[in-house]
């Protein structure tokens, strides 16, 4: 902690400017990359800025001596993500760093590069200090500090006096000064572990510190108060106390070793990973130290110093690009751990052979193509660490030579063949790891005692092994036809081969005694041996994802405990399989053909402890509900999308233990009251059903979620409290339902409530080119860690924009791509049309826009762009994909899938050598560093640039033969196929049923994540395009506001989040458009549309004229009190109170004229209704901007703590800088049931208003009435 600064240019200079260095480009008056400063600084800030360059600066005399006592200027420091600052050498420049890093990132052209430097939000990613900044870790460990009186040495002494000094408790040393009342000078440092500090009786508040040793010193330190005592006295004690001789100094920012590093003569451990050390000289003064760890620094060369302690037994110097090992390390003769990982070595001295006592040594994620010759010679290294390196070729001759080698590890190399070269057996192999390398066919009969094979992800089509002792077997994710192990593995407890192509299960799988666990899981299995299930050891089979159409008739008693033969064609299930399956705890049979259910036993006793079984998308009928109550035990119960008309109350009483059900997708009327017995459940998933009354679940003590979306509920009956637990309660497609004040400010108090505004259809009979729906769904840990984003009509424009974000175990980057990522897109389009472009530079900004957050977390997204191109008014929608991580987009055409993302994970080809060249260290499951499995993702911006955010994008053009495009989560693409999912949405018209479809199926198939799901239904004909310009010398059209809404039944509440509380819910009406026109709205003469050509997306409207809807939600003075926001406590613009009624009125106008267009007349009328409701002149004036309202734009809003959505305009920027991006025109307004207020009226002089009647009646020609409607008066108007 008392390292001071390299440069000496901070030395009596106190406080130095830690502002961040940019560019000329990047800041008005920055410093330019050749080290000069810019001339329009004052005189002072060139002369600051050029010394913090390095330029020498001339002084007012112009004398040399002067000049000499200038202080020097300070180093410059980069700092990346937020971590470690680096000190800049002579010849590295700022702005070169700081292009290569945005290059390198995913920017293609200078200009952009450029212009991202100047944003002050970059600092998150890069940023430049004049001067070392102080560091945070190192104030946080000074625990306590003063100026007190001091004594040295013994009390009994008249030589040493009491004198003022500076006192720091600073990590486990007493450091006090030489001088008095300052903290320059020599300072002294008293270690205290394994001291001891005592009371002095003899003076008030005074403490004895000693510290341990031969050599002990002590100090005697008076205190001020008595509180001051009582904290210097436990905090001292509990350093004292400790007896490990550890120092820690990781991630420091550490060029050079602090001098008081060695001041301890007991330091045995010493950790010094992740700073910038070259050469950490004068370790050898440590002559105990026995752990020393050097990981990740910019060594490049061996550090010699270390041969020479004697006492070292670990050693890692991983990760410093390392391209030899001297001879000098022989010495070590005490070593047991030599970690060389991630550098470039390519071969080992034969030195090494002197180090009898090493049993471990790392080379993964090296440049070797051999195994070293040298580790015949290391008898006590009994594993082979070469992940990662170069090999091609396995020569097994060179294992023979190692007896001592019992563990192989092999993996990511690019190993195609083994070559025996006449080896007989290699019987000290029993471990042998060859995952993910490019072996066709594998033959390890050569190793006789093999014990553990890993072998996936490679491309085998045969593979035999020795089975004498081999105890598990993983071969999963390869192109298996056949299987031989021989013997009979007598030990085999694992085995895996799913994801490869058998057709049958071996025999040799029956005869395994000890076979604990089998997957035989997307294979092409037609029929298990029913031998299998006699295995008395067999606890554990996954058969799911074959073609089995049946299981064997005549079971005897297994002890199996789960089965999941999800997946198949199964059209019943054994009768005798739950009377003989008395262990069974775990059934799936989902997506079978399923029609009833086998029996769980013949009498009314029972012995089954089953306790989840999923029977989701089968043909169940009523006549197997009965059968469940054989299962007393049950407490995860999915039977949705079958065939179920009813449950019978008595059978659902009988379940009392249950926790969780999902009968989804039937057509059920009612839940059976005697639910209420269910005391334990939490879950209740009933969506898509023909439920009319609202079930008794809020009055169960346990339950956290409903979902009765998809439904006819009128009505809703609660409690007159809600449920303490209760966290999400779903609404959505009731079209019926209508919800009384009393209930809405209720269920205002859930979390998660999600409802439908009432609609009452499409706009002006305008069909919709898109609609969607969407849902989310938590994981098992009740944490929704994913997000979803809707915007139907995007930028005001025929666009719309849809994603989906997952933050995998995280909320807050799901939660800010949600917030951010529309506003982003918007800023792009105004700089570039090319779609690869603007996707790739939205992603990029992103990473930027997530700020600190992104530094350790991170986020999958998938964003699509429906656009039209402006400039051909005949041509075709184009929708744009782009994805980065596991979330992906599939558009279903032609009936069939067409992928439109990619996963970029190890496997790619390309990705892996990107990943080897910066020397990443993929751990076994297969993640970056051990943290993420995606090499292209949001965040994680430590792990650059290993991990970048550029996403995959891909355009197509849509087409009549599109029906729709899903976007889904991790969770959604890891349970359904694509070809799946498609044939799961196909023959559900609605969104939103559709979205719910997805993600329960996904649960029921044995997702335990986050789920979120975006179904995007499209109406693409040959005459979608508009032709409104046409004939009009190119004046472009405004769309209509309904373009692409969907109905409620369709999730429309989902347009701005899932969620949606009353405080908010007139925000959203705004969105939603009637179907009646307004009188006059379709009137051939109407003056703005005279001899005018409309297209079927924009038919004719008056372009003045708004259709009025109220909203059938009525609220409490409490949350819309004279337009106040109980939140944000400011007025909301548009939003008054009547009482407590709000209403609200919808702009259904298909056209509105550019600013440059012909102005039109001021005498707009005012459409009369019966509600009172008028158009306030502001609000639309011609001449004057129309001021967008974020209330109405239907991009995603931000979540309040009670879980309902705030609009963006309204919100607190929650990233650092939040960029001002182009907001949508607002589709409709917030209108007072009453009286206009007087200053918005156009005020009209008496002896003009006969004037101005006269140009009303001669510009407005009389419109055609239609037959049975009312005329309606035009000159009705405030006037």
């Amino acid at each position: 902690e008392l390292e001071a600064d390299p440069a000496p240019a901070l030395t009596g200079v106190p406080s130095q400017p830690r502002l961040p260095c940019r560019s000329a480009q990047s800041r008005p008056g920055g410093v330019d990359g050749r080290g000069g400063a810019t001339r329009d600084r004052p005189r002072e800030e060139k002369e600051a800025a050029a010394a913090a360059l390095g330029r020498p600066q001339p002084t007012p005399g112009g004398n040399g001596a002067a000049s000499e006592k200038a202080p020097p200027p300070p180093t410059l420091y980069v700092q990346l993500h937020g971590e470690t600052t680096r000190r800049l050498e002579a010849d590295e420049k700022p702005l070169q760093i700081q292009n290569d890093y945005l290059f390198q990132l995913g920017f293609g052209e200078l200009w952009r590069v450029q212009e991202e430097g100047m944003d002050s939000e970059i600092g998150c990613l890069i940023r430049f200090y004049a001067g070392k900044p102080h560091s945070t870790g190192s104030s946080e460990r000074i625990q306590l500090s003063g100026t007190y009186n001091v004594r040295k040495g013994k009390m009994q002494l008249p030589v040493n006096r009491w004198t003022r000094r500076q006192v720091i408790l600073c990590g486990t040393c007493l450091i006090v000064s030489s001088v008095k009342d300052s903290l320059t000078g020599k300072m002294h440092v008293l270690p205290l572990i394994g001291g001891k500090v005592e009371e002095v009786k003899k003076h008030q508040h005074c403490l004895a510190f000693t510290s341990s040793g031969p050599q002990s010193q002590t100090y005697y330190i008076c205190f001020d108060t008595f509180t001051e005592y009582l904290r210097w006295l436990r905090q001292v004690s509990k350093i004292a106390s400790q007896r490990i001789s550890s120092v820690d100094l990781s991630c420091c920012s550490l060029e050079h070793l602090p001098a008081n590093l060695f001041y301890s003569q007991d330091l045995t451990h010493l950790n010094l990973k992740q700073n910038f050390l070259s050469y950490p000289g004068a370790l050898d003064l440590c002559l105990n130290l026995k752990s020393l760890n050097l990981s990740n620094n910019h060594l490049g060369d061996f550090p010699l110093a270390v041969c020479n302690i004697p006492t070292l037994t670990e050693l890692n110097v991983s990760c410093n690009a390392l391209r030899a090992v001297p001879a000098a390390v022989g010495v070590m003769h005490n070593l047991q751990t030599f970690l060389l990982d991630g550098n470039f070595l390519q071969a080992l001295p034969p030195e090494l052979e002197n180090m009898h006592q090493l049993s471990y040594l790392g080379l993964s994620f090296n440049e070797f193509a051999d195994i070293p010759e040298v580790l015949e010679k290391l008898t006590a290294v009994d594993k082979l660490c070469m992940s990662g390196n170069c090999m091609e070729t396995l020569r097994l001759q060179a294992l023979r030579k190692m007896p001592h080698i019992k563990h192989v590890d092999l993996r990511l190399n690019v190993i195609r063949k083994l070559i025996a070269d006449e080896v007989d057996f290699l019987q000290h192999v029993t471990q042998l790891d060859l995952r993910d390398n490019k072996l066709g066919d594998l033959d390890t009969m050569i190793f006789n005692n093999i014990e553990v094979l890993h072998c996936e992800r490679n491309q085998l089509v045969t593979l035999n092994i020795c089975g004498y002792f081999l105890k598990a077997l993983y071969a999963a994710s390869n192109e298996l036809v056949q299987l031989d192990v021989f013997p009979v593995p007598n030990y085999l407890s694992y085995m895996d081969v799913s994801r490869n192509c058998l057709e049958n299960v071996p025999e040799w799988v029956c005869e395994s005694r000890k076979l604990e666990v089998l997957d035989v899981g997307h294979n092409q299995i037609c029929e298990l041996p029913a031998r299998l299930f006699c295995n008395s050891s067999l606890r554990k089979l996954l058969a799911g994802h074959n073609q089995l159409t049946r299981l064997p008739e005549r079971l005897e008693r297994t002890s199996v405990e789960v089965l999941d033969v999800q997946h198949n064609q199964l059209l019943e299930l054994p009768p005798s399989l739950l009377m003989k399956a008395n262990s069974l705890r775990f059934l799936n049979a989902s997506a079978n053909k399923l029609e009833t259910l086998p029996p769980a036993t013949l009498s009314e006793e029972t012995n089954s402890i089953l306790q989840e079984l999923y029977l989701t998308n089968n043909n169940l009928t009523d006549k197997c509900v009965p059968l469940l109550t054989g299962h007393p035990h049950l407490k995860i119960l999915h039977m949705a999308y079958n065939r179920l008309q009813s449950f019978p109350a008595s059978k659902m009483a009988k379940l009392e233990e249950l926790e969780e059900i999902d009968i989804s997708g039937n057509k059920l009327k009612a839940i059976p009251t005697t639910i209420m017995n269910c005391r334990r459940m939490h879950t209740m998933i009933a969506h898509s059903n023909c439920i009319e009354v609202f079930p008794e679940v809020m009055q169960l003590p346990e339950i956290k979620c409903v979902d009765l979306s998809c439904n006819e509920l009128s009505e809703v009956t609660l409690p007159e409290n809600l449920p303490p637990k209760l966290q999400e309660l779903d609404l959505t497609g009731n079209p019926r339902l209508v919800l009384d004040h009393k209930t809405l400010e209720l269920l205002n108090n859930i979390r998660c409530f999600k409802i439908d505004q009432p609609s009452a259809g499409d706009a002006s009979g305008a069909p919709a080119v898109w609609s969607h729906g969407y849902t989310e769904a938590s994981g098992v840990k009740n944490k929704l860690c994913v997000a979803a984003l809707s915007v139907n009509n995007f930028c005001d424009n025929r666009e719309a924009l849809y994603g989906v974000f997952d933050g995998d175990r995280n909320v807050e980057v799901p939660y800010l791509l949600q917030c951010t990522m529309s506003d982003i897109l918007a800023e792009e389009l105004q700089k570039t049309k090319n779609e690869e472009e603007y996707m790739v530079n939205t992603f990029i900004v992103m990473q930027r826009k997530l700020g600190t957050a992104g530094q350790k977390l991170g986020g999958a997204a998938v964003l699509c762009h429906i656009k039209h191109d402006p400039m051909d008014p005949g041509g075709s929608f184009t929708l744009t994909s782009a994805n980065v991580g596991k979330c992906q987009t599939v558009l279903c055409r032609n009936g069939k899938p067409l992928p439109l993302s990619r996963s970029y994970v190890m496997s790619c080809e390309e990705e892996w050598k990107r990943i080897k060249q910066h020397k990443a260290i993929i751990t076994e499951d297969g993640k970056v560093n051990g943290v993420t499995e995606s090499t292209r993702i949001l965040g994680y911006t430590f792990l650059h640039p290993s991990v970048v955010p550029r996403p995959h994008v891909q355009s197509v053009s849509l087409t009549p033969q599109d029906e729709f495009f899903i976007l889904g989560s991790k969770g959604l693409w890891d349970s359904l196929s694509g070809e799946e999912a498609v044939a799961a949405v196909r023959p559900v018209p609605d969104a939103l049923a559709a979205a719910k479809k997805l993600c329960t199926l996904a649960q029921s198939y044995g997702c335990r994540d986050s789920l979120s799901a975006v179904v995007v239904q499209l109406s693409v004909t040959e005459d979608s395009f508009c032709c409104c310009e046409l004939g009009r010398g190119g004046r472009r059209a405004r769309p209509a506001d309904a373009l692409g809404v969907p109905s409620s039944s369709s999730g429309l509440a989902s347009e701005m989040s899932s969620e949606l509380s009353t405080s908010e819910m007139s925000s959203e009406v705004g969105s939603t458009a009637s179907d009646e026109p307004p009188p006059g709205a379709l009137a051939e003469s109407s003056p703005a549309y005279a001899s005018e050509p409309r297209c079927m997306l924009h038919p004719v409207g008056l372009a003045s004229s708004f259709q009025r809807q109220l909203s059938s939600a009525t609220f409490s003075s409490a949350f819309s009190d004279n337009g106040l926001d109980s939140d944000d406590e400011e007025p909301i613009e548009g939003v008054f109170s009547n009482g407590s009624r709000v209403e609200v009125e919808v702009d259904i106008h298909c056209s509105r004229a550019k600013e440059k267009e012909q102005q039109r007349p001021l005498h707009a009328p005012a459409e009369a209704s019966d509600e009172g409701i008028v158009i306030s002149a502001n609000e639309d004036e011609p001449g004057l901007p129309r001021r967008a309202d974020a209330a109405a734009t239907g991009t995603i809003g931000r979540r309040r703590a009670n879980g309902s959505v705030a609009p963006l305009e309204r919100s607190h920027n929650v990233i650092e800088v939040a960029a001002d991006a182009p907001l949508r025109k607002p589709g409709g307004y917030f209108a007072a049931p009453a009286q206009p207020d007087p200053e918005d009226q156009f005020i009209i002089p008496p002896e003009l208003e006969e004037e101005v009647k006269e140009m009303m009646k001669k510009q407005q020609p009389p419109a055609r009435p239609c037959p049975g409607d009312p005329l309606p008066d035009y000159c009705d108007t405030p006037l």
